[in-house]
C-alpha cells in the first residue's frame, strides 16, 4: 500500500513541478494524472500494483469533502454575510457555463454539418 501511494504522490509532483516550471496553465495533478495513464498503459505490472490503493482511496473518497465541511462550518460568519453575493455568483456562473456550452455546441455542430455537406 505505501509504495502504491508513493507511486500516486510521485506522479501528482512530477505534475506539479512541471506546469509551475513551464507555466502551463493545467492544473499539476491533472498533467500527473495522465503521465501516471501513459506509464501505466506502458506497464502494465505498475497499474496492477496501484489499483487496489487506488480503489481503496475511490471508496472513501467522500471522507475527503471533511475538511471542506468543516471549513464552511469555521466561517459561518462570512457566509451569512456574502452568502447573497455567493449565491448570486454561483447561479450566474452556472447559467453562463451552461449558455456558453449550449452556444459552443451548436457552433460545432453547424461547422460539422457544413463540412459533412461541403
Amino acid at each position: 500500500m505505501i509504495p502504491a501511494l508513493v507511486t500516486l504522490l510521485v506522479f501528482q509532483l512530477f505534475g506539479e513541478v512541471v506546469t509551475r516550471g513551464l507555466g502551463l496553465p493545467l492544473p499539476g495533478p491533472v498533467l500527473g494524472m495522465v503521465a501516471l495513464v501513459l506509464t501505466m498503459l506502458a506497464f502494465p505490472k505498475l497499474a496492477a500494483a496501484v489499483r487496489p490503493t487506488a480503489q481503496g482511496l475511490l471508496a472513501h473518497l467522500s471522507l475527503l469533502f471533511v475538511p471542506a465541511g468543516v471549513g464552511v462550518v469555521a466561517h459561518l460568519g462570512v457566509l451569512r454575510q456574502e452568502g447573497a453575493a455567493l449565491m448570486l455568483a454561483l447561479i450566474v456562473s452556472t447559467v453562463a457555463a451552461i449558455a456558453v456550452g449550449a452556444l459552443t455546441f451548436t457552433a460545432v455542430a453547424r461547422l460539422a454539418e457544413g463540412r459533412k455537406n461541403g
